[in-house]
This record gives structure tokens, sequence and C-alpha cells, in this order.
């Protein structure tokens, strides 16, 4: 289903990723409305061409006008955005988002928001361990994993919109999982492997460590740079997945040292050749 050029497209929060979706729909024709924190986020936004107008405050008629809306807040701030504003959006506007967590904010923003506006979520699997406006740039949705999270609120006409703006920003692989089912993999392939970084770097203190890594240390601990309020709120929001996913790879962990204690290296070995299977698994196009 292709979107309409003259559909007109709100984004609220201008940091990385909303900033990204500006410039790639601006770019391919759009008009790209902002509402965001500050000032001086809308005025790089307009100095870069990445918008068509925005601003910090809240204008109902920006929001009435909206055929789209892509919201790009922490999950808290997000629904009290909608609690207080929802209201001004027209009957037929779509919502969508691009939160890390589905299940404690899909139920919430669907009964927030008047009759005839649908919210659909949507997950954009892409991201730089740096934020901010500045840092934004469209290329890195290029052949990344795009989730859509529908319910059974959700017309499939919002659907088919929420998926083509995915493909429409560049995004390789379009899927659709239910919110359960999202945050089911979600704690394991993304909120799993930062507690893996952050343990990494908070277990040895060496300040010379630096001096001496390799690669492999660097890749492992790329996104160990965290923003620690989205993130602590996005693993409190996704708890109890999270911490089975973290008993999980504990008990994987301790079966390798189990193995090493005991001289089982054909033990190691097993672990070690399903781990390349399933990893050679990643590169297949």
């Amino acid at each position: 289903m292709e979107i309409q050029k003259d559909k007109k497209i709100l984004i609220v929060g201008l940091g990385l990723l909303g900033g990204s979706y500006a410039q790639s729909l601006t770019r391919q024709g759009y008009e790209v409305y902002a509402i965001t924190r500050k000032q001086s986020t809308i005025d790089y936004a307009l100095e870069h061409g990445m918008i068509k107008a925005g601003t910090t405050q809240i204008d109902e008629k920006m929001i009435a006008d909206a055929d789209i809306a892509v919201f790009a807040l922490y999950p808290h701030i997000f629904i009290e955005w909608i609690e207080q504003n929802g209201k001004y959006f027209k009957k037929g506007a779509i919502i969508t988002d691009v939160t890390g967590v589905k299940c404690g904010i899909v139920d919430k923003i669907q009964a927030l928001l008047p009759e005839g506006v649908e919210f659909i979520g949507a997950h954009p699997m892409a991201g730089k361990e740096v934020y901010g406006i500045e840092n934004s740039n469209e290329e890195m949705f290029k052949g990344a994993n795009y989730i859509v999270t529908p319910t059974e609120k959700n017309s499939r006409e919002a659907v088919e919109i929420c998926k083509e703006l995915g493909r429409m920003l560049g995004f390789g692989n379009v899927t659709e999982l239910t919110p359960q089912k999202h945050d089911r993999m979600i704690g394991f392939l993304s909120q799993l492997t930062h507690c893996i970084a952050v343990a990494l770097m908070t277990c040895n203190d060496d300040a010379n460590l630096c001096k001496y890594t390799g690669d492999s240390f660097r890749d492992l601990t790329r996104i160990a740079r965290i923003n620690e309020d989205m993130w602590s709120e996005l693993f409190m929001l996704n708890k109890d997945i999270l911490i089975s996913e973290m008993k999980a790879f504990g008990g994987e962990l301790e079966k390798l040292r189990r193995a090493m204690e005991t001289d089982d290296v054909e033990t190691m070995k097993k672990m070690m050749r399903v781990s390349t299977e399933r990893r050679a698994m990643f590169d297949k196009k």
C-alpha cells in the first residue's frame, strides 16, 4: 500500500531515530512536522532541511493536521503525552512508534486514544551507541529489521500502512509479531545482549584494558555505551522475560565453566559447533 505524498507526517521526539525518520521522509517528498523538547533540535532540523516546521510547544493544529504520527519517546513519556494530547488527533489518523517494548505500552495507548484514531506499534531494529538529531542518518535503516506489532484492534489498512512505512525507510526485512512475541524475542536478541555488554564492562576495572584489547572485545561491548535512563526503563518494562533469558544464559555459561573444570573437552567442542552453526544463519542473505 503506497502512502500518498499528500499525507502529513508528524514526528514527536526528534532524536536519533526521529531525526532519521524525518531525514528519509522529507527526502522522499513528504511534509514532515515535528514536536520535540529543545528549540536547538528544531533549529538543527530546519537548517538541515529535515522538516517543514517544528515546535517545542503543544500545537493543537499541527497535531490535528497529522495523517500519520511517529512517536520516538521514552515509554512513560509517550503514555503521558497521549494522556494529555491524544484528544487532538483527527479521526482516521494513524499513530505508530519506535518503542523497544510493547506489552506495557500498546494496550495503554490504544485505550487512551479517541475513537477512530489507531495506534499500531512498530520497532525499527536499528540504532547507534550515540544519540541526538546531529547523529541521525537514514542509512542506518538500510537492510535492517523492522517489526510491526498489531493487535486485534488494528485494521488491516493500518497494518499495511505501518509496514509500508518501514519499507519506505529502507528496512530490508519487515515482519509482524504480536506484542507478546515481540517482547520475548527482544528480551533475548536485544536486551540480554545489552546486559551482557554492561556486565563485561563492569566486571573488570583495570583502567589499562583499552591498551590491550582486540576486535573481539570491542565488538562485544560496542553497545555497552548505553543510555541508562532509556535502557533501565525498557529492562523493567520487560522484567520477567529478561530475567528468564538472563537465567538461561547463565545456565549455558555455567555449563561451559563446568566442562572446563572437569576437562570435558567434548562438551566444550559441541557447544562451539552449535554456536558456529547457529551464527552462520545470521550471515545468510
